[in-house]
Parts: structure tokens; C-alpha cells; sequence
């Protein structure tokens, strides 16, 4: 896909800057997961950002795996990280993990060490917080903070042939404890947890901190621009104090761009895993999810998200932003494409009281009336159709052109029926409609007698093929806040319906997309469909109140 990244951004204009003054000749980016979950449309921002830039100056981007803490990684997530990044169109320099720097960054960390500069202590993670102090107070020296470098030697040696157990000793920089800036008040850089990991085993019972490997697997890796989200800017000083005091030959440029929000959903591995494992959702790739490969399952397209994250933008103060506006470009991107067709999603039967017992007669309707190229397909016609129950009503409003008993109305494609008789059920509930046919109004034949103003569409029961439809609505309710989301969860967020579908969809596959005349826009559930049944995801309506600005 070509870059659309051309539009003024100030991190764009910072790398103009910095080739026009050469202080880099090559531009090289990095897109820095941790594989502790799927990746989220957020995610698709800083893709966009990372891989865009690169390739528009001539650069390169590497897709980095920041594997530093073997608790909560998995190789599931490496799998799946690299799965979205490709469908999304991106294509890395390299493909790197932090752990293969574990030996550089235990060497860096004892040349912390050997300077004075890191010593290993021994207080809780309680005791750490406590000794920090706050914003209005200076933190508190550890007792341990002036061992020697000999002792200090000693210690994170044993810490690496696993003599401690976990928690008991941590290394932590030397910086200054009166900062204002917390970060910088003599962070942890090492920690010991007796963890297999998914790339080293068990070779490994130390693992370095993020603050402490990401600016020097930066630094080594020759990235010139360390782009991240808003909330590492107040690490930036410790992220220049980590590649200044290890003495890295490459000095890399942190900038910080604000975070993607979307509404109706929370942003965060953490809490997307909670909806995973409280079995709110039925996994990662849920297509509630606002994870990429929930969209894709779903049926959004590659296209659709990387128009949408062009379009929001690059700024530096973080925003909350419309769902819709997404959907507004998943419709930009299906409709020229999409052929079309009818489906009834909760179906009433339609008896055609005057049409001929065991006939079917064959029409033929546009696949896309945008786009002639596209051709027509053949539909069946017969005596017993179906038509959905939303186009039906029995007391209607004023105003109402659907169907209602002695209304007449166009069944697309076919002919004008009139409703004569409704049937129910022992409950109330209509469940047949009698109708008639004006065989002289068949679609296409130029009849210019009576009109109607309304028009719905409709399968026929010989041909149509059973279909389950699945319908959407937001997974978190509006106004919810993060702290309460698993509180607020929309209990109606998934309807399945069952319903036919005309057998133009016969065959279809995982994926196959459709735009389904009134409906929406709908594509074949991967995880569901099957050799017997069809099942669709709506992945939204026809239309919006959204208004691109």
C-alpha cells in the first residue's frame, strides 16, 4: 500500500529537520509490542506512524518483540502479533526480540555497576514505593544504595545463577532520589523471576525492566526516531540517561505522539484479557473486540483501518474518538466493491395466494448498481417467499410505506404484492401473510401504472439457503468509565438471529463480504461457518448519522 503520510505532522516535520541537518542518514522506526496479548486498533496507530515515516523517507522499520517479562508473555501473542502486522500490509526490516539482547543488556548493566551507577538492593517492592516519596516530597536513600562496587558485583553475579528467589534482591540505577521527575529516583533496572521464557528457556533468571532494555535495544538496533504514546514522555530523560551513561555508539530520538481512543470500548491489553478470561467475549478475535484481529474477523478491511488511522491523524494531546468514524471508512472502502445481496434475518412466511402452485420463475437483479461491470444474478421467484419482520406491521404509523394489511408495496427485483390476510400463532404472533401479486408489474418490464411508495426486499423459500446472522452493538456502554467497564458491560451487545439468505451465497467462504440490500454490510464468520451453515457478521449498517469533518 502507498503511503498517504505526506500530510504535515510535527513528527514528520521533526525528521525533515533531522535529515535536512544530517543528523541521520537513514531513517529507521521500530513498532515495539509485548507479547502479552493481541494487538489493538491503537496498536494500528502506531503501525501506521512507524512504517508510513520509514517509508516515506527511504527508511526501514523492524518489528520488535519487547519479551522482558516471561510472566505474562507467550508465544501465542508473538504468532498472532506478526499475523495482524502482515495483514494489515506492513513489511518489516527485521523481525527482533528483546531477549536477544539479554546478554548485551546484563553486560550494560554491570558497566552501570563498575561506574558507580547501579547497586542492587534489598527492600520489598513496598518498601521501594515508600522510600520514593511523592510530588511534594523528595524520595528516601536505600540503606543499600552505597554498597561497593565489589559487593555490588558479587550480588547481581548470584542474582544471575539464581542463588536468590524472586523478589528478594533488585538492581536498581543509581540517579537521584530528590528529582522531580519520579522516574528518575533510582529506578529498578533488573528484577529476578525464576520464569521460563518463551524464547531463552531457562537460561535466564534476571530479566531487565522496560525502562531499562527499550532505549538500549533502540540504541543497538541503530533506530534513529523511537516514536511511542504520550504517557513514556515523562520517561524520556531516563530513556537519554540509560543510552548517555551506557555509553550506546547510536543515540536514537524518542518522540511521543498522543494515544488512540475509541468510544464504546476500553484500550488496554490488560483489561481486553479480563474480557477474555471473565468469558465476556468468546476470545481475542471476538468481533466485538477492538483487537485487529477481532476487526478482521469481524469483516473490516486492511484498507479501512489504515485510512481511518491516516485520517485521525498525529497529534500531541490525546482525544477520544468516534467509533463511527471507523465504520465511515470500512463503508467508503466496501461499497464500490461489494456486490449485493438480499437476505431476510428474521423471517416471516409470505404466501402469494394467486401465484401458481410449484412454479419458479427466474429474475435477474444488479450485483451493484454502482458499478455495471459488476453484472446481474439470478434470483427465483414462487409462491412461498419470506420477507423480514421489521417490514411488517400491523397498526402502522402514519407515514409507514411497508406492508400492513391492504397495503401494497414492491418486492425488489419481482413484483407488487398486496397483504390480505395476516395468520398468528396461539400467542399473537404473526407468523404468515397472505398476499396477491400484480403480474403485470414485474421489475424491469416498464410498467408505468399505479405507484407505490414502498419498496423491501425478500428470498424465496425454493431456493433460499439458511443463514445465522450475528448483529452488533457496542460492548461497553457509552459514558462508562475505565475503573467500572466490566460493570458496564452491554448485555445486548450480540443478537443472533436465524434466518435465509438467497443461494447466490452458497459456497461462501471465511471472509467473503456482501453488502445485504438494507442491512449492512456483512462477511462470513470464519470461527462459526460451516459445510451445513452459513453465519454472517454484520460489520455495520448501511448508513450513518457520522459526518466526516
Amino acid at each position: 500500500m502507498e503511503s498517504e503520510f505526506k500530510t504535515s505532522n510535527f513528527i514528520r516535520n521533526i525528521i525533515i529537520d533531522d535529515l535536512k541537518n544530517k543528523k541521520y542518514e537513514t531513517i529507521i522506526t521500530r513498532f515495539p509490542p509485548e507479547p502479552n496479548g493481541y494487538l489493538h486498533i491503537g496498536h494500528a496507530k502506531s503501525l501506521e506512524i512507524n512504517f508510513s515515516l520509514a517509508e516515506e523517507f527511504g527508511g526501514k522499520t523492524n518489528l520488535r518483540f519487547d519479551d522482558t517479562n516471561p510472566l505474562k508473555e507467550d508465544v501465542e501473542y508473538v504468532n498472532s502479533i506478526e499475523e495482524d502486522v502482515k495483514w494489515l500490509g506492513y513489511k518489516w526490516d527485521k523481525v527482533i526480540f528483546a531477549s536477544d539482547y539479554f546478554e548485551i543488556m546484563y553486560e550494560k548493566a554491570m558497566f552501570l555497576i563498575k561506574k558507580g551507577l547501579s547497586f542492587v538492593c534489598d527492600l520489598t517492592g513496598e518498601e521501594i514505593k515508600k522510600f520514593r516519596g511523592n510530588l511534594q516530597e523528595p524520595g528516601v536513600e536505600s540503606p543499600y544504595r552505597n554498597r561497593s562496587v565489589e559487593e555490588n558485583i558479587d550480588l547481581f553475579t548470584r542474582m544471575k545463577n539464581g542463588e536468590f528467589k524472586d523478589g528478594e534482591k533488585v538492581l536498581r540505577a543509581k540517579i537521584d532520589m530528590s528529582s522531580s521527575n519520579m522516574n528518575m529516583r533510582d529506578p529498578v533496572i533488573y528484577r529476578i523471576s525464576h520464569t521460563p521464557h518463551h524464547n531463552t528457556g531457562e537460561k535466564w533468571c534476571v530479566y531487565p525492566m522496560y525502562d531499562f532494555a527499550h532505549p538500549l535495544e533502540d540504541a543497538i538496533e541503530g533506530i534513529t526516531h523511537s516514536i511511542c504514546t504520550l504517557e513514556f514522555e515523562d520517561h524520556r530523560p531516563l530513556y537519554d540517561w540509560f543510552v548517555r551513561e551506557c555509553e550506546m555508539e547510536n543515540v536514537p530520538r524518542q518522540i511521543e505522539f498522543a494515544r488512540l481512543n475509541l468510544t464504546n470500548t476500553v484500550m488496554s491489553k490488560r483489561k481486553l484479557k479480563a474480557l477474555v478470561d471473565e468469558n465476556i467475549v468468546d476470545g481475542w478475535d471476538d468481533p466485538r473486540m477492538p483487537t485487529i484481529a477481532g476487526f478482521r474477523r469481524r469483516g473490516f478491511t486492511p484498507e479501512s483501518i489504515r485510512n481511518f488511522c491516516r485520517a485521525i491523524g498525529v497529534a500531541k494531546a490525546n482525544s477520544l474518538v468516534d467509533y463511527q468514524m471507523l465504520e465511515h471508512f470500512l463503508r467508503e472502502d466496501l461499497n464500490p466493491k461489494c456486490k449485493r445481496i438480499m437476505a431476510v434475518i428474521d423471517p416471516i412466511k409470505v404466501v402469494i395466494t394467486n401465484y401458481e402452485e410449484g412454479k419458479v420463475e427466474e429474475l435477474f437483479i444488479e450485483n451493484n448498481k454502482d458499478d455495471e461491470s459488476m453484472g446481474t444474478r439470478r434470483i427465483t421467484f414462487s409462491k412461498y417467499i419470506y420477507i423480514d419482520r421489521d417490514d411488517f406491521m400491523e397498526n402502522p404509523p402514519p407515514k409507514y410505506f411497508r406492508l400492513f394489511k391492504g397495503n401494497e408495496v414492491r418486492l425488489k427485483g419481482a413484483y407488487f404484492i398486496k397483504c390480505n390476510e395476516v395468520i398468528k400463532d396461539e400467542n399473537g404472533k404473526v407468523i404468515e401473510l397472505h398476499c396477491t401479486y400484480d403480474p403485470e408489474t414485474k421489475s424491469g418490464s416498464g410498467f408505468s401504472g399505479r405507484k407505490v411508495k414502498g419498496t423491501i426486499h425478500f428470498v424465496d423459500s425454493s431456493s433460499s439457503i439458511p443463514a445465522q446472522f450475528r448483529l452488533f452493538e457496542p460492548l461497553i456502554l457509552d459514558g462508562s468509565s475505565d475503573s467500572d467497564f466490566l460493570k458496564n458491560i452491554n448485555e445486548n451487545s450480540l443478537r443472533i438471529c436465524e434466518g435465509f439468505i438467497e443461494d447466490n451465497a452458497k459456497g461462501s467462504k471465511g471472509f467473503d463480504k456482501y453488502q445485504i440490500f438494507r442491512h449492512g454490510y456483512f462477511s462470513v464468520d470464519p470461527k462459526y461457518t460451516t459445510q451445513d451453515k452459513l453465519v454472517f457478521n454484520r460489520i455495520a449498517s448501511l448508513k450513518s448519522s457520522f459526518k466526516l469533518k
